[in-house]
């Protein structure tokens, strides 16, 4: 039974990064600025998660203490997925993407630190094979300096809110966390384009970029979000990173398609990537043989 609830769950998972993978594609195509960008994108996905609730008529209540906790991680989302956007507008969605990967990294180091244990050996090697990686996509691909630097920004927010909802979880439901963390995410945003007089004639859209927003804010963002954020009652913070490591695949080969020339990149991306991509596979090889090698020291000698 219990294999059936993780298996369901590693299915939705996947399913999500390539939903996840998407989303890179609407932001090369969405024209206005990331941070209205992603001010469009939480408000859509907050009225949208909000008549979920309605038609459902699941209550909205949550305590004080908790709404707090939802808004502020929902200003790391925010920061998130505007150094996500910015990313790409830097560079492309193929750098991004990659850059993406060293969450792996981030949340090797970052939860055995914020859960207070001893950080694996494994979890670190495989985190040193990610930085060999990024470090021939820089060489190589230093006219995205830039990009790639939001990039990996953006994984260390990824990684910190991967890893407080995997906390958050165990006391709330899917859609609520989902729910106030992009109210959260709405009103941080909103409160920087108040302070720097960011609302203004340049976050006009036409008509393209408001359905592209429209899919974005609902299949992309809610419907995603909910699915995995609510997956982690079932499986670890890491291991929903590791699995979100594979939204690079899924988004560099949606990426050809839609841009073909514009994504084809130098042999030495291909190769950092290869090796960053590499280590998420192997990863889960090297963990099993680890685990089975400490079972059979357990066992008692026949």
């Amino acid at each position: 039974m219990f294999q059936n609830k993780v298996s369901r769950n590693l299915l939705i998972l996947h399913l999500t990064v390539i939903v996840w993978g998407f989303t890179g594609i609407l932001g090369a195509l969405i024209s206005v600025a990331s941070y209205h960008l992603v001010w469009y994108r939480v408000f859509i996905a907050f009225i949208s998660l909000f008549i979920y609730f309605k038609i459902s008529k699941q209550p909205l209540y949550t305590d004080r203490a908790l709404l707090l906790k939802l808004l502020l991680t929902g200003g790391l989302v925010g920061l998130h997925w505007i150094l996500f956007f910015q990313s790409i507008k830097s560079s492309n969605v193929s750098i991004t993407l990659v850059c993406m990967s060293s969450v792996t990294l981030f949340t090797a180091i970052l939860e055995p630190l914020l859960n207070k244990r001893k950080i694996q050996s494994l979890e670190l090697l495989i985190g040193l094979f990610i930085i060999f990686g990024i470090y021939l996509i820089f060489k190589f691909e230093a006219r995205y300096v830039l990009g790639i630097a939001l990039g990996l920004l953006c994984a260390v927010c990824a990684s910190i809110f991967t890893i407080i909802n995997s906390h958050l979880i165990k006391v709330s439901k899917a859609p609520l966390i989902s729910f106030y963390e992009m109210i959260g995410a709405w009103l941080w945003i909103s409160l920087f384009m108040l302070c720097s007089n960011k609302f203004d004639s340049t976050m006009a859209l036409n008509l393209s970029d408001f359905l592209y927003l429209l899919i974005l804010g609902t299949v992309c963002t809610s419907a995603a979000y909910v699915a995995g954020v609510s997956v982690m009652k079932e499986l670890s913070a890491f291991r929903v990173a590791l699995i979100t490591n594979l939204e690079p695949i899924y988004g560099i080969l949606l990426a050809l398609i839609f841009f073909k020339q514009e994504e084809k990149m130098s042999v030495g991306f291909y190769a950092g990537a290869l090796i960053v991509l590499g280590s998420v596979f192997l990863y889960p090889v090297l963990k099993s043989k680890l685990a089975l090698k400490k079972l059979a020291k357990t066992l008692p000698p026949v």
